[in-house]
């Protein structure tokens, strides 16, 4: 409950001091109330007193109370609190002027006949933090020089600015509460007049049913007298948040918010009621301004948000390219080992020339300064030679992953233009022009003496190209020059103590931008690369195993991987800084980790970045007490790197409300690769800076320190392990199959907290003159397009798919996936049988994928994946039963084939 609809006015008594029984008589002859009187021992302008004075302004009551403050210094105030059912702000004023002694004495008039205001239901939003489980109240005035105005003005204004902090992507609907706690659903048409939107509000209520954020209290009509001093219109707000509009005795008004702490931190309501008196201006002095143009932040305001987006300031970095800042950490440190794995190692002066000679190879067999060259190689240390090689040649390398299926290959290829790419994969689809070469023929091409001097790369010149999904169907690549990288560790260089004696882990694919931080992030500054091969980064125990006999001092991680490490006995790790990136982190789940690798021993760094952006924008250091709260931020922006969060027109929101994550600063990539209509799109002008900003498309918030909270995606984009997958291409790839009309696809999770449990389903309908869509068919077609992380993990056939009012897709009436079982579900074994090993795979499948299982059924088109794969490795072990490598699995991944002659 929320208490009384109090209100309250302090009179400062002047003059002789009124005698206690004076007042009192005074005070029965209006009413059946006492008069209390407190001897306050300080001045009436100490701090006690006015804190004194405050707690009585503030105290709720039911009907009237009067308090006598006494001060020391002789002064007295008179405060009276009035429950408005029962005084309305009339009588309150001849209630206090009667006690005062300024008009006769009367009895106070009856309680007022107008139905009592009824609390509204339902969540307020979060504009920057309240005080979780407080059940109490604040108040905020601001001054207005202007008048009141009538209560359309203010109503408009306070729609207005409702429906810019409903955030990115609001519909312009607000619901307004008024005094007797009925909403009224209020339309805010951007290209309607501010004078427009004023008569509307005045014209007749439209009922609504919907929850209230913030409402009107009627405030007196202009002219009214001044009840006291200091009126503080309502102790317990009607509203999270509730406004009245009062004028003052010598002019102006005052604006005057009472609210929820349990919703609002103070701050927050501070900076509501400067752009609510910002608007409310606006529609006085310039009425016939378009809603839409309608600003919320003065210029002061939009350079202070700009400065929160870049709170650790800027980065000197000398310009110059990957390649020299790798020769500067060879002379540093020569006979260091940089990289190894699979039982190779390479000092740092061997990898630097190999790296040469791998560049003379390139050069010989054509590659020129500014070339892109492709690089299709499994995660070892001969890809990081390569990679090294490409950027010696003075050319920028372009990864893809061999797993990939040969279609991709091939358009990456070929949207690229790549003449030459380094692979092993015999079958690498070569197209018009294309030269697969493996890096032995490269290093036996090179020219033997010391090779001819190349054109040396700058820090401008592009480094690497990787590609994202694309909504259109096909990925796109991403333009990274080499200055890019190297402020991206300059950065982060001394925060985090990077140096010498670091050891780090490449546990990424090198077409996963993750790897750039990874590799260059350890070669840069000294440390030692160890490469984790692929199904050892599938294995936790494994890759536990490898943590442990490299001691391994920096892990870089998604949250997804990292849960699965949390699952095995981790506490003889030498780790000192594990970052996580490439998607949301639920802090809540490194609780396990903080019990056994204390805060001082171990840092652990969430971080915010994109392709497009370099890796890296922003970091949080995640302590137990953030983890505790389950917190979302990401941190501010790294030095260097600047954020804005910009409503629908680019313009930057409040500290606290939702909008679109930009970018700008020393991360920017140069571009999309041959798409300069994207790149104009979503690469623009940095409105403070004058560089390239990037519109990520990501929704966040801006909190009033500088730091950034990740709110997903405006799009369809999603991010499932770590991979972002734009769910439009997926589709795309789907309705090139001639048996399918249209096609949509969803995420789900069945279980929130689990990231093995988000999985892709594909709806179809199947085309005309098909009657029965082929799903396993169609499944099949797009994992020989897409790669492994983008294939659905069911295909199911619908006769139309199912659309909102709105024409939108409605996700809440698909049916059920269908899953290409058929088999019935085996009854557990009981305690004490005994089980042959396809026996207990089925029962262990089936109770992992939760669906029945065959033993003709293929393990990841039942919705399997390597996380789920994990799980059923740690099942066999608790049945005393030996577990299954990850590669049996991927190689052979039905039941009857991996047990056969078991």
């Amino acid at each position: 409950m929320l208490g009384a609809q109090c209100h309250a006015v302090r009179v400062r008594l002047t003059g002789p001091p009124v005698p206690e029984g004076t007042l009192a008589e005074r005070l029965s002859a209006a009413g059946p109330w006492r008069l209390w009187v407190d001897d306050v021992a300080a001045g009436a302008a100490e701090p006690v007193a006015a804190r004194r004075l405050d707690a009585e302004m503030r105290r709720p009551a039911t009907g009237v109370r009067c308090v006598l403050l006494r001060y020391a210094d002789g002064e007295a105030d008179l405060v009276v609190v009035a429950d408005r059912g029962r005084l309305d702000r009339d009588g309150l004023r001849r209630l206090t002027a009667m006690l005062a002694g300024t008009r006769p004495a009367e009895p106070c008039p009856a309680p007022t006949a107008h139905p009592a205001p009824r609390p509204p239901e339902g969540p307020a939003p979060d504009w920057g933090g309240g005080e979780p489980g407080s059940s109490g109240h604040g108040t905020h005035h601001l001054d207005l020089a202007g008048p009141a105005g009538g209560p359309g003005r203010l109503t408009a204004a306070l729609a207005l600015t409702l429906s810019r902090y409903d955030g990115y992507g609001a519909t312009g609907a607000v619901t307004v509460g008024g005094p007797d706690g009925v909403a009224r659903e209020i339309t805010v048409d951007p290209a309607a007049t501010l004078a427009d939107l004023t008569a509307l509000c005045e014209s007749a209520p439209v009922r609504a049913d919907r929850p209230v954020t913030a409402g009107l209290l009627d405030g007196p009509g202009p002219g009214s007298a001044p009840v006291g001093d200091d009126h503080l219109p309502f102790l317990a707000p009607l509203f999270p948040l509730t406004i009245t509009l009062v004028p003052l005795p010598g002019g102006g008004s005052r604006l005057w918010l009472s609210y929820r702490r349990s919703h609002f931190s103070p701050d927050a309501v501070e900076r509501f009621a400067t752009h609510l008196a910002h608007v409310h201006g606006l529609s006085a002095r310039a009425p016939q301004t378009r809603v839409g143009d309608a600003e919320l932040l003065d210029p002061a305001e939009r350079d202070r948000v700009a400065r929160l987006g870049r709170v650790r300031g800027d980065l000197a970095v000398e310009g110059i390219s990957l390649p020299e800042a790798f020769r500067r950490a060879v002379s540093a440190t020569p006979d260091a080992v940089a990289v190894s794995g699979g039982g190779v190692s390479l000092t740092y002066r061997e990898l630097d020339d190999r790296g040469t000679v791998l560049a003379a190879g390139l050069r010989a067999h054509g590659v020129r300064h500014g070339d892109r060259v492709g690089i299709c190689l499994e995660r070892t240390v001969e890809l990081v030679v390569t990679m090294l090689g490409v950027l010696k040649a003075g050319a920028a390398y372009v990864p893809s992953d061999p797993a990939y299926p040969a279609d991709r290959l091939a358009r990456t290829a070929s949207d690229a233009g790549l003449d030459v790419v380094v692979t092993r994969l015999s079958g690498f689809p070569r197209g018009d022009g294309t030269t697969a070469l493996t890096p032995d023929e490269l290093l036996a091409a090179a020219p033997t003496g010391p090779p001819a001097p190349a054109p040396a790369p700058g820090p401008d010149d592009p480094a690497y190209v990787i590609y994202t999904s694309g909504s259109t169907g096909h990925p796109k690549g991403v333009v990274v020059p080499h200055g890019n990288v190297v402020s991206l560790i300059e950065a982060t260089r001394d925060t985090y103590r990077l140096g010498t004696g670091d050891v780090w882990t490449l546990f990424h694919s090198g077409a996963f931008d993750f790897s750039v931080w990874e590799i260059w992030g350890c070669l840069l500054t000294g440390g030692r690369l160890v490469v984790v091969p692929y199904f050892v980064s599938r294995d936790p125990d494994e890759f536990r195993d490898l943590l442990v006999a490299e001691q391994v001092t920096v892990l870089s991680q998604t949250p997804s991987a990292f849960s699965q490490l949390l699952r095995v006995d981790h506490s003889e790790l030498a780790v000192r800084l594990v970052v996580f990136g490439g998607e949301p982190l639920d802090s809540r789940m490194l609780l396990p980790w903080f019990d056994q690798h204390p805060e001082d021993a171990c840092h652990m760094v969430n971080m915010f970045g994109i392709t497009e952006t370099t890796v890296h924008v922003t970091a949080q250091t995640v302590t137990r007490e953030l983890a505790l709260a389950g917190s979302r931020s990401v941190g501010p922006a790294l030095p260097g790197w600047h954020l804005y969060v910009t409503d629908a027109r680019g313009r930057p929101v409040p500290t606290g409300v939702t909008g679109e994550i930009c970018v700008g600063g020393a991360g920017v990539a140069l571009g999309y690769l041959g798409r300069p209509e994207l790149t104009a799109e979503r690469f623009v002008t940095d409105p403070v800076t004058g560089g390239r900003m990037y519109r990520s498309g990501d929704l966040g918030r801006l909190l009033p320190d500088g730091r950034l909270e990740h709110l997903g995606r405006i799009d369809s984009q999603v991010k499932i392990r770590g991979f972002r997958i734009e769910l439009d291409e997926i589709r795309s790839v789907l309705l090139e199959d001639p048996g399918v009309r249209a096609a949509a696809v969803v995420v789900r999770r069945d279980d929130p907290d689990d990231p093995a449990a988000a999985r892709l389903d594909a709806y179809v309908v199947p085309a005309d003159g098909v009657a029965v869509a082929d799903t396993s068919g169609i499944r099949g077609r797009s994992a020989g397009v897409l790669p492994g992380h983008m294939v659905p993990s069911t295909v199911t056939a619908v006769d139309s798919l199912p659309l909102t009012t709105n024409g939108k897709l409605d996700t809440a009436r698909l049916p059920a996936p269908s899953r290409p079982s058929t088999a019935p579900r085996r009854p557990a074994a009981g305690p004490g049988t005994a089980v042959g090993l396809p026996e207990a795979l089925l029962d262990i499948w089936a109770t992992v994928l939760g669906t029945p299982v065959g033993l003709d059924d293929d393990f990841f088109e039942l919705g399997g994946n390597s996380l789920f794969a994990v799980r059923v490795s740690a099942a066999l072990r608790a049945r005393d039963l030996p577990s299954l490598p990850l590669r049996d699995l991927y190689r052979t991944p039905t039941i009857r084939a991996l047990t056969e002659g078991v």
